[in-house]
């Protein structure tokens, strides 16, 4: 009874990876089946290897949020400087390549308006982003706000952003 047990949850677990509804979480998922069928095996008590697989998806879910949200800021800062170094109407390429092939990106950059804040000076600006490496590929358009600081033009909106980065911002 216990064998099967974990063999029911490994597989439910295992095939949620393969479902469309899970595949946000996929890598969390299948890493916590494994961890948790292996424990339930080694240690021959299931509820161990279900805690186990549990907080092995939780743990695998929050690096890949975390280095997600890294490599989105790396496009965010991309799309501030080019705003930053950009005229009022003006329009330029912007463009991010990682090592790994992962959230790369490009498109364009249009300044809109210049405005100042009690803060700081800031611009409005529109931004595409290119769905894949073809011409003609399909682009999107959104929105944000860069303001200078310091340090240089850095990324200053969260709203409109969020459509683009969900809430990984």
């Amino acid at each position: 009874m216990t064998g099967r047990l974990v063999l029911t949850f490994a597989a439910a677990a295992a095939s949620c990876a393969f479902v469309s509804g899970c595949a946000s979480s996929s890598i969390g998922a299948a890493s916590g089946a494994a961890a948790g069928l292996a424990t339930g095996v080694v240690t021959s008590n299931p509820a161990v290897g279900i805690g186990v697989g549990i907080v092995v998806q939780a743990a695998t879910d929050e690096a890949v949020k975390r280095v997600m949200k890294s490599l989105h800021k790396d496009q965010q800062e991309a799309i501030a400087v080019t705003a930053g170094a950009s005229t009022i109407g003006e329009t330029r390429p912007w463009n991010v390549k990682h090592t790994l092939p992962v959230e790369n990106g490009h498109g364009d950059v249009r300044v809109l308006r210049e405005f100042n804040s009690a803060l700081a000076q800031c611009r409005e600006f529109a931004f595409s982003v290119v769905d894949g490496d073809e011409a003609g590929a399909p682009q999107s358009w959104f929105l944000a706000t860069t303001c200078k600081d310091p340090g240089g033009w850095k990324w200053a909106s969260a709203e409109p952003a969020v459509e683009r980065w969900g809430n990984l911002q």
